[in-house]
């Protein structure tokens, strides 16, 4: 990174030099202008070589009459799944103090945002070019995609178009993950920054390995082809997950998180009902998620996977709840919400291969890989995950790969585990793994690097004491009562 230095350091010198509050809107100004006309100049220099292959619709119906009932399909349950960002919204801000209300949930708005924008101008060609699986999507090879930039030319297509809204969906839930992990201390500028990056560059192109026919997704092992991620245990939870655990670590604990002796302690949030009304939003949008992934009501596998994932999300949270109350005699409902919720990340690689009973134990076994990832970012690494984000989403990821190569019965895609006798696509899911460790790891870890660099990623002491709210957006998400005047009182007794 050291290398970057001579690039970036005029960079940060520039942007936090002291001086006026007019010349630090003028910097923030021409550095917006700047990133806007880059984008646009991108749009323009794009080659449209191809009119657009059916922007109508007239053509793909003809072709395939069963066409309007899978796109419906795939659109509903895209719809489902951006709907999960409320639930994130209210699971994320019920887990943090009311001091921090208004950035968190501006985070947790504006990141799907930003992150969506960087999926329609790059990400998304970066990880379909080249699959073929609809008009536009030409060029490519197994690590990158080529075409499809900004949905023009020949990607102005309604199939194509509807896979990009509910690959967009996918991707902008991989972003908001690291917005609880990082929370009460990134400044807003910086997280935003990190949201366009994930979602243009960071997960398309591990994305395109496993759904863009890259190369994990065709390469074969003792007998088996492909590693298996079926609705995005790691494309989307992993990847979030260890995103959230990078920028957490790299923007240090919260003021009084660790002892000097560095023991944690812990900080409550400050609504309960946020919490599980948010648990009960994503449980609802995950039916949209795993079901969702088949792109077509014509596959009646979704009831398999629909009855696999609420299974897998139930046992979770019961395992869960039922664990604390042996530690502690105490039914805690938070404990069982996090349960669910690594039950339900666990299924989501296997919910199409596996049968009802291995639902039950993928979910069941999920908590122990809560735990035992809580124990090591909080205890191991001193990690401060505000949240819990990183147990979920990557310790829960991480088993839900596994299990595909443990419990896939060979009944759907012919994808086979260790309960058939097979151990080839255990293998793959292990290389999957690692690629998936080493590309998230190596480029969010320089990403956050040069936005801390630049931009900045921590809020100052005093603006972290008295919470992100004021200082960064100007509004109290609970104000104080103003005082009514005495003259107002007495007009309104008249």
């Amino acid at each position: 990174m050291k290398a970057f230095g001579p690039i970036i350091e005029p960079i940060s010198t520039w942007l936090n030099s002291g001086s006026s509050r007019r010349d630090a809107w003028i910097r923030r100004g021409l550095l917006i202008t700047l990133m806007a006309m880059l984008l646009f100049a991108t749009f323009w220099l794009v080659p449209a070589r191809v009119l657009a292959a059916d922007p109508t619709g007239a053509d793909t119906l003809k072709d395939n009459p069963n066409m309007p009932v899978n796109m419906a399909w795939t659109l509903i349950t895209g719809f489902l799944v951006w709907f999960m960002q409320l639930g994130f919204a209210f699971l994320g801000a019920g887990l943090i103090r009311s001091k921090n209300q208004t950035n968190y949930w501006t985070k947790s708005f504006m990141d799907f945002c930003i992150a969506s924008l960087g999926f329609w101008a790059f990400g998304f060609a970066l990880m379909f070019g080249g699959s073929k699986l609809f008009p536009g999507l030409d060029d490519g090879n197994s690590f990158v995609g080529f075409s499809g930039f900004f949905l023009s030319g020949s990607a102005y297509d309604v199939s194509t178009i509807m896979m990009w809204f509910f690959q967009m969906v996918f991707a902008a839930t991989a972003a908001t993950i690291v917005a609880g992990a990082v929370a009460e201390r990134m400044k807003i500028t910086g997280y935003l920054a990190y949201a366009f990056v994930i979602g243009a560059l960071v997960y398309p192109i591990y994305g395109k390995w496993i759904w863009g026919g890259g190369w994990l997704s065709t390469l074969s092992i003792a007998g088996a082809t492909g590693a298996r991620d079926f609705a995005g245990s790691g494309v989307v939870h992993m990847v979030g997950g260890l995103a959230a655990l990078i920028g957490a670590a790299m923007v240090g604990p919260r003021i009084g998180k660790f002892n000097k002796d560095g023991s944690p302690n812990n900080i409550k949030g400050h609504n309960l009902p946020f919490v599980v009304i948010g648990t009960f939003i994503l449980f609802f949008g995950w039916f949209g998620f795993n079901p969702g992934s088949t792109l077509a009501a014509t596959d009646l596998r979704i009831s398999v996977i629909a009855v696999n994932t609420f299974l897998a999300g139930v046992a979770g949270a019961v395992v869960a709840l039922y664990w604390t109350f042996v530690r502690t005699g105490k039914m805690d409902i938070i404990a069982g919400c996090n349960g669910c919720l690594v039950g339900l990340v666990a299924i989501t690689a296997p919910c199409a291969f596996v049968p009802p009973w291995a639902a039950v134990l993928i979910g069941a076994i999920a908590v122990p890989f809560l735990v035992a990832t809580a124990t090591i970012v909080e205890r191991v690494l001193k990690v401060d995950d505000a949240v819990g984000a990183v147990p979920v989403h990557f310790g829960g990821g991480l088993w839900g790969l596994l299990a595909v190569g443990i419990f896939a019965d060979g009944t759907y895609l012919d994808v086979k585990g260790l309960i058939t006798g097979e151990g080839g696509q255990l293998l793959l899911q292990l290389i999957d793994i690692g690629a998936l460790v080493a590309w998230v790891g190596a480029t969010m870890s320089v990403a956050f690097w040069v936005i801390k660099k630049t931009i900045g990623l921590r809020a100052s002491r005093e603006e972290e004491l008295s919470g992100l709210d004021v200082p960064e957006h100007g509004i109290e998400a609970y104000p104080a009562q103003t005082p009514v005047l005495a003259g107002a009182a007495e007009t309104d007794k008249a």
